[in-house]
């Protein structure tokens, strides 16, 4: 018996030596990895609202700040600048037409004040985001803002990969 177990595992051991190695990351001319590109599914958007909503309330509350919560106007406002930083090609907080963060926040009839907008053109998850909106002291004051209350937040992905991300709150 033991020696049934002995083969076994050598040839277990043997198997796993042929194993192909882990694939080397592409680097880009800066030396740095090239991003991979996060798929965002259909079935996905609850679970990343929610995901960024108590990832946003988990720093708020590290800041002795209150939570925000979902704010279904805020989104569509957020869904809407997404679309058109896409369509624009660029991302910046005024709309094809002319609009403000403060003019698409009334215009889904949003009965707050817009405390602030964080915009982002990236490949990154949203959680890779919202880390590089916290090292800017601009975007971070959004997400810590103390009076906010609500929080919209929508993307969209191009075929490409990139994503349009838009993160919206106010009180």
């Amino acid at each position: 018996m033991v020696r049934v177990f002995i083969l076994l595992l050598s040839a277990l051991l043997a198997l796993s030596a042929c194993a192909a190695p882990p694939p080397e990351p592409q680097l880009g001319p800066d030396g740095k990895p090239l991003p991979k590109v996060y798929r965002i599914r259909d079935n996905e958007t609850a679970q990343i609202q929610y995901r960024m909503l108590d990832s946003v309330n988990s720093l708020r509350q590290a800041a002795n700040h209150p939570p925000v919560q979902l704010n279904s106007k805020l989104t569509a406002a957020a869904a809407t600048h997404s679309r058109d930083m896409s369509i624009q090609n660029r991302p910046w907080h005024f709309g094809s037409d002319g609009s403000s963060p403060i003019d698409r926040v009334r215009r889904v009839g949003y009965e707050g004040e817009l405390v602030g907008e964080n915009i982002s053109e990236t490949y990154e998850t949203e959680l890779e985001t919202l880390a590089a909106w916290m090292e800017e002291s601009t975007t971070r004051d959004v997400i810590l803002a103390p009076d906010a209350r609500d929080m919209g937040f929508s993307w969209l992905q191009e075929d490409s990969g990139k994503i349009w991300w838009t993160l919206v709150l106010g009180k």
